[in-house]
């Protein structure tokens, strides 16, 4: 199976940093630089991992994460964020957030957490095809 992440953030550093550390790792990286180009994305593509700026042009990543929530309820998503003063880790729980990083990502800590993620998602859909 595909491992597919997405990765939304508008500074175009992040998008590649992603793309360099995740591709190596094996993953297959899609990335959006606003909240419209991942919203179509997530309309075409089965992707289960994702993580969101929280500083996004438009449409935040806390409102474009309850969006996300509505249709993917088993999606594993992380807030990223460089100005991690201004939203509050109560507000991202609520709006869905499963957990959060800060500029700059550590690489280590990214691949801990993908790998996790994907083990957590192989999980629930053993379970699933149980009952």
């Amino acid at each position: 199976m595909e491992r597919k992440i997405l990765i939304v953030d508008d500074e175009a550093s992040t998008r590649e940093f992603f793309k360099d550390v995740c591709t190596d790792a094996g993953y297959t990286v899609i990335d959006a630089d606003g909240a419209e180009r991942a919203q179509e994305i997530l309309l075409k593509e089965k992707i289960d991992v994702i993580f969101l700026d929280l500083k996004l042009f438009g449409v935040n990543g806390i409102e474009l994460c309850r969006k996300i929530r509505k249709f993917h309820p088993l999606a594993i998503i992380y807030a990223i964020t460089g100005w991690r003063a201004l939203f509050e880790i109560e507000e991202c729980r609520e709006a869905g957030f499963d957990d959060y990083f800060t500029k700059p990502i550590d690489p280590d800590m990214l691949y801990k957490a993908i790998a996790e993620a994907f083990e957590k998602l192989d999980r629930w859909r053993e379970w699933y095809k149980k009952i």
